[in-house]
C-alpha cells in the first residue's frame, strides 16, 4: 500500500497493518533495521526484530519497522522482508542523506536512527525505540553522527539507553544540549552508557513513568518545540554490564579500530563486533537486554500519547 504523506518524501510504502492504524490512530511504535543489516549476527538479528515486534504488540501498540526495499522506504515490514534485508550482502546503511541514492539505485537498505525517524515523521508516527543514539566520536570531535542535526528538527520521542558506549559521552551530552534536545532520564537522573546503567554524566530531567513521559513530550511540541524528545533508558539490572568492564572493551576495541584504519560507517558496526568478542558475548546480551526494554517502554508510552492526542 502508498500513502501520500504530504510532507515530502514520494512514495512511502506502508503495510496494511500499519497504514490502518494510522487511520484508526491506534499507538504505533517506529523500529530501525540498521540493527538487522550491521549490529547484530544472524540469525540473532532477525530473532530479535521479531522479538521487538512482539513484545510492543504484548504491550497494547504496534510495531512499524523502516527499511528501504527496491529503492522505497517501507513502513511497516513482515518476516520476508526482514529476512531479506538481513541476507543480503549488498546491503546498505540508510542514513537520512540515503534515502535518494537508494531511490535511484532501487536499493536495499537498514535505516539507522536518523533515516528511521526521518522516515517516521514524514509518516506521522512519533515514537521510535531503538539501542542507542549515534553521537560524537572519541578523539574525533569533528565525527559527529548524523543523528544528533536529525534529532534536532524531528518531533519523534526516542526511547534509547542512551548513546553507543563507544563515542565521547561527555561530549555528545554537550551537543545535545547545543542542540536544545531534551534529555529525560526514564526512572533515573543520569545518563545510561547504553551496556552500563550510568555514565555518571546528569541528564535534563527525569520522568517516573510513561504517562508523564507522555505528557513531557506533548508538552515540548505543543510549545511549538520541533525537536526529538529523547527518553534514556537505563539497561535492564540483570543485563547491565559494569562500566569497567565496558571501558576496557571499548579502549582495546578503539586502539584496534585506529590501528586497521577503520573509519566513517564502518567505525560503528567494527567496534559493536569486536566489543561483543572481547566481553565474551556479555555485551551481546546485554545489547539484546535493553533493546526489548525500549521496545516495552515505548509501547507503554505511545499508548499513553495516543490517549492525549
Amino acid at each position: 500500500m502508498i500513502k501520500e504523506s504530504g510532507r515530502s518524501m514520494a512514495d512511502l510504502h506502508y503495510s496494511e497493518e500499519v497504514l490502518d492504524a494510522l487511520n484508526e490512530k491506534k499507538p504505533l511504535v517506529g523500529l530501525e533495521t540498521a540493527v538487522v543489516t550491521h549490529g547484530l549476527p544472524y540469525p540473532t538479528n532477525v530473532e530479535l526484530a521479531q522479538a521487538m515486534e512482539d513484545v510492543i504488540r504484548q504491550e497494547g501498540a504496534i510495531p512499524a519497522t523502516v527499511g528501504v526495499l527496491g529503492g522505497k522506504a517501507q513502513i511497516g515490514m513482515n518476516r520476508e522482508d526482514i529476512q531479506l534485508l538481513a541476507q543480503d550482502r549488498d546491503v546498505i546503511k540508510i542514513s537520512r542523506r540515503d534515502f535518494a541514492r537508494a531511490a535511484a539505485r532501487k536499493l536495499n537498505g537498514g535505516t539507522t536512527v536518523a533515516g528511521t525517524i526521518t522516515a517516521l515523521y514524514l509518516a506521522g508516527i512519533n515514537v521510535f525505540a531503538t539501542g542507542g543514539i549515534g553521537g560524537v566520536h572519541r578523539d574525533a570531535p569533528f565525527d559527529v553522527s548524523a543523528d544528533l542535526p536529525t534529532l534536532a528538527q524531528t518531533p519523534v520521542l526516542v526511547v534509547c539507553a542512551g548513546a553507543k558506549s563507544i563515542l565521547d559521552l561527555p561530549a555528545t551530552l554537550e551537543k545535545l544540549e547545543t542542540l536544545s534536545i531534551p534529555v529525560v532520564g526514564y526512572q533515573t537522573s543520569l545518563f545510561p552508557a547504553f551496556y552500563s546503567r550510568s555514565s555518571g554524566l546528569p541528564v535534563t530531567t527525569s520522568v517516573e513513568d510513561p504517562e508523564e513521559a507522555a505528557f513531557l513530550a506533548k508538552a515540548h511540541w505543543e510549545m511549538g518545540l520541533e525537536s526529538a524528545v529523547l527518553l534514556a533508558v537505563p539497561p535492564p539490572l540483570q543485563d547491565a554490564l559494569p562500566e569497567d568492564l565496558m571501558q576496557e572493551a571499548v579502549d582495546l576495541a578503539l586502539q584496534e579500530a585506529e590501528e586497521h584504519q577503520i573509519h566513517g560507517q564502518g567505525v560503528t558496526p567494527f567496534l559493536l563486533k569486536r566489543v561483543s568478542e572481547l566481553t565474551g558475548k556479555a555485551s551481546l546480551t546485554a545489547n539484546l537486554g535493553l533493546l526489548l526494554n525500549n521496545a516495552r517502554v515505548a509501547a507503554r508510552t505511545s499508548v499513553e500519547l495516543a490517549k492525549i492526542y
